[in-house]
């Protein structure tokens, strides 16, 4: 049985000399973090915050809000990371659905009417918070009373919300021996040490920010730099500052990386990879990017329901091309032939995991955590297989297989094969709905001049590569597909602007 007593955020490799987390305000060794975290914990806990209450976290990406994070966990609190761009509706619904406590803020956001962002919540903005670069005294002490023990394996420490793209947002209960798991899990499967530096793109609101770029490489006496939000000339500005070893990012970044100009002045030669996850990535971006810069792309898959990560391609490996990695240490992937067994090599079904990292369920919804974990194994939704070595293959989304006439039809074929065109940066397809054959395939393809591609070309162009049933009903090119908050391709809004485009056409 694995050991989750420790605690990654506190007290750990504090003696190391040297900054460990700066943002674009300020900067902190790792003593100067944990007095910091503790002086926000006795805060918290003036304001009445105590074991297994919740604080909400409304904020951009800042130090504020890992200080915030881990000092709700020191006081067995646990924490729902917000999208500090959500409409009122949306805050309120995760503040209303997790029944927070305090929410800690921006100055901006706070001056607003807050019971409409915030109902019925304690509102903490940073000029009131205790460390904080924006608080008149800061550093000055609030408390001297004793905390409690650090929080055990058993306490919920994350309720992060999923995207959302089938009905209301669902709030995944993440413990600290989810966290404790999945922290030993990446660090381990990556080698990480005190050389480590992470540069950190993305945003804290979602495991991948919160577990990749920070718990991780911090664990093990790394350090993180930590973006406000993502632009390219600012991304190549702080690497050649920060000199950061590794970044995790999601397919959407690499392509916009991609598209700077030679005479950008891009020096990555600090980098040791970059990891790529949050949604596949085609092979052709992939290799593209590795071949303009020299950084190793290591392919990684995971789920919030399993704290961010349960595959990757690792530093030692040699992948074969297209996968997302082998299982990460300590966890188990397999393939369910969908009746209680497993399926052999190279045959595709429901990607299957087990682990420590996999999530204690979702807020008060018993049956669909029942439906979702089923003896141990968290059901993904993820059609994939696996090979003689290990490596697993994703095919895709069984809610996104398009059935047309009777034959499944898996979209990343259809965009496998349109990403072959060097008119096509990005590619997304969706089912139309058909009065007679069911669904029908419609194409979404980016590029950064949509008038400087032709679309009757295009189809020319996949047309050889694919059987005729899957041939797309129509080929849109537009500037950016859209996306949600963490950077995924927002398949359900594309289906929405297919049926207001096409559907009176088919």
């Amino acid at each position: 049985m694995a050991d989750y007593s420790y605690q990654p955020w506190h007290e750990l490799h504090q003696d190391i000399e040297g900054i460990r987390l700066r943002d674009s305000f300020r900067s902190l060794t790792g003593q100067q973090f944990a007095a910091e975290v503790d002086l926000l914990a006795r805060q918290f806990n003036s304001l009445g915050v105590g074991p297994g209450d919740v604080v909400a976290t409304f904020l951009p990406n800042r130090l504020e809000l890992i200080t915030a994070m881990c000092a709700a966990w020191r006081l067995h609190a646990a924490v729902t990371p917000m999208n500090p761009t959500f409409a009122p509706p949306e805050s309120a619904y995760q503040i209303e659905d997790s029944a927070a406590k305090i929410v800690v803020t921006t100055n901006e956001f706070a001056a607003r009417d807050p019971e409409v962002y915030f109902p019925g919540t304690r509102v903490v903005p940073l000029s009131e918070l205790a460390a904080s670069a924006e608080h008149p005294h800061h550093g000055q002490p609030v408390s001297t009373d004793e905390l409690p023990e650090l929080p055990g394996p058993d306490d919920i420490a994350l309720i992060v919300y999923t995207s959302g793209s089938t009905g209301r947002p669902k709030g995944v209960l993440i413990s600290h021996k989810n966290i404790n798991a999945m922290v030993r899990s990446i660090s381990e499967g990556f080698g990480m040490d005190q050389t480590f530096h992470a540069l950190m793109p993305l945003p804290l609101f979602h495991c991948n920010a919160i577990l990749v770029s920070f718990l991780a490489p911090y664990s093990r006496g790394g350090s993180v730099s930590i973006l406000d939000r993502f632009d390219p000339m600012e991304f190549i500005d702080a690497v050649a500052e920060y000199r950061p070893t590794y970044f995790s990012a999601v397919p959407a970044i690499f392509a916009y990386l991609l598209q700077l100009p030679p005479d950008s002045g891009v020096d990555f030669s600090s980098l040791r990879y970059a990891v790529c996850g949050a949604a596949p990535a085609s092979i052709q971006l992939i290799e593209a990017f590795q071949d303009k810069y020299g950084v190793k792309i290591r392919g990684a898959y995971g789920l919030t329901e399993g704290t961010v990560g349960s595959t990757a391609v690792r530093l030692d490996d040699d992948p074969p091309s297209g996968t997302v990695g082998r299982a990460l240490p300590y966890q188990e992937v397999r393939i369910s032939d969908g009746k209680g067994g497993f399926l052999p090599v190279g045959e595709s079904g429901e990607v299957v995991i087990k682990g420590d990292n996999v999530m204690v369920g979702y807020l008060n919804r018993p049956e669909e955590t029942a439906k979702t974990i089923v003896d141990g194994w968290l059901h993904t939704g993820d059609v994939g297989y696996l090979d003689e070595n290990g490596f697993l293959f994703l095919v895709d989304r069984i809610k996104d297989m398009i059935i047309r006439g009777g034959e499944n039809l898996y979209p990343s074929e259809i965009e496998a094969a349109l990403n072959t065109s060097s008119d096509v940066v990005e590619s997304a397809v969706v089912g139309l709905p058909h009065d007679v054959l069911g669904e029908v395939p419609v194409a979404y393809v980016s590029n950064p001049d949509p008038a400087a591609v032709d679309a009757h070309a295009l189809m020319d162009h996949v047309r050889p590569l694919l059987a005729k049933v899957k041939w797309p009903v129509h080929i849109e090119v537009v500037e950016d597909l859209p996306r949600n908050p963490i950077g995924k391709v927002d398949k359900p809004r594309l289906r929405e602007m297919a049926k207001e485009q096409f559907l009176a056409e088919v």
